[in-house]
């Protein structure tokens, strides 16, 4: 069988569905290796995160043989890719981000489409209006056209059902996995390292993800001034325009010192980040998963999330959760995992256990039956 994927992702994006996509497609070329798995591109990109993958000898990367494919990349993306498709004689297409071709229907070729989340059409806030109208042009347009849909998680599969009118049988909820690099804790030598090459002096809180309104990391900033003085955040990610909104509260409250922004991490060095804090905060108001969740868990870092979306279904049921806006929740709990190490630790153990079922294995062979059942309706 060949099985043919949206590879842009993976060639261009280096965290979020650069990940997924990476680490899909290598879970599936080493579970089932008597399939072949191309991926299709509109253009290539120096992307040193995809040579392990390109390396398998089952897996292949098409980009435009048309100069005005080459040229239209996005046309290409979304129309012209069904040629190429039929071409070679592709067994089932994957759009791994949310689309399909256009045109993928009437192709003949079965396809199934993965849904991250639908947080445009639940903070739409946090989109501009053209963004939102593409975004649920697209995702719709997938959803229904669609032989089977693999929603990340059962708040993302709700959230498709709720605004796209899909019946539930046509959803398969497939957990995916963290990266190899962080299913073992790094040497407490390697922890020291990464904290001196970035400054890291004190002990630390830390806070993963894109500094932007929807993430809400002010909130633990906030929580920090309740918290002992010797105590600081570290918040990894790009910086947006919402960073501003931390920068003031900093600056009224004299807390510079015990903030810290780290915007190009190497990803190498997370497992250690992670490692060497006291434990995580990711109080993001809507996500479709949720991986720097089990990014710190399964480290052996505990975490407290926010109620409200799929942070809770990420962490597992003994993980603390606060409302997104109650700080002084916030405070309290995390008094309790700095105070009491009995507390952490048990809470580390938990979470570790907990994130084990989110395993290669597990998200190759859903996957695949997602595939096999698409194939058989589609028929």
């Amino acid at each position: 069988m060949i099985i043919g994927f949206d590879g842009k992702r993976a060639v261009q994006n280096n965290t979020g569905l650069g990940n997924y996509s990476r680490l899909l497609v290598e879970v599936l070329a080493t579970r089932f290796p008597e399939h072949l798995y191309a991926l299709y591109a509109p253009k290539l990109r120096p992307n040193p995160r995809l040579k392990p993958l390109m390396e398998l000898d089952n897996v292949e990367l098409h980009t435009p043989d048309t100069a005005s494919g080459r040229t239209f990349g996005a046309l290409w993306r979304s129309r012209g890719i069904t040629s190429a498709l039929k071409e070679d004689k592709v067994s089932l297409y994957h759009g791994l981000s949310g689309e399909l071709p256009m045109n993928i229907a009437g192709s003949g070729i079965p396809s199934v489409v993965t849904i991250h989340d639908l947080i445009f059409r639940r903070f739409p806030e946090c989109y501009s209006a053209v963004d939102r109208r593409i975004y649920d042009y697209k995702f719709r347009h997938a959803a229904e056209r669609a032989d089977r849909i693999i929603a990340i998680s059962e708040c993302t599969r709700r959230d498709i059902m709720e605004f796209y009118n899909i019946p539930a049988e046509k959803i398969d909820v497939v957990y995916q996995g963290c990266d190899r690099q962080f299913r073992t804790r790094p040497s407490d030598a390697a922890i020291e390292r990464v904290k001196a090459k970035y400054g890291l002096e004190r002990p630390y809180i830390i806070s993963v993800g894109t500094i932007e309104t929807r993430k809400n990391q002010v909130m633990a900033v906030r929580g920090l001034r309740g918290l002992p003085d010797d105590l600081d955040i570290v918040l990894v990610g790009r910086r947006t325009p919402y960073a501003r909104t931390i920068d003031h509260y900093v600056s009224t409250y004299s807390i510079g010192s015990r903030v810290k922004f780290i915007e190009q991490a190497d990803f190498a060095d997370l497992p250690a980040l992670y490692a060497g804090a006291y434990f995580s905060s990711y109080t993001s108001r809507y996500e479709g998963f949720g991986i720097p969740v089990i990014e710190s868990l399964s480290v052996g870092t505990p975490v407290i999330v926010a109620s409200g979306s799929c942070l809770e279904e990420a962490a597992g049921p003994s993980a603390p959760s606060v409302d997104p806006d109650d700080v002084e929740d916030w405070i309290n709990t995390a008094k309790e995992l700095f105070n009491y190490t009995e507390s952490r630790d048990r809470l580390a153990r938990q979470g570790q256990e907990y994130v084990s079922r989110f395993n290669d294995a597990d998200m190759a062979e859903k996957t695949m039956g997602t595939y096999l059942r698409a194939i058989r309706e589609h028929s």
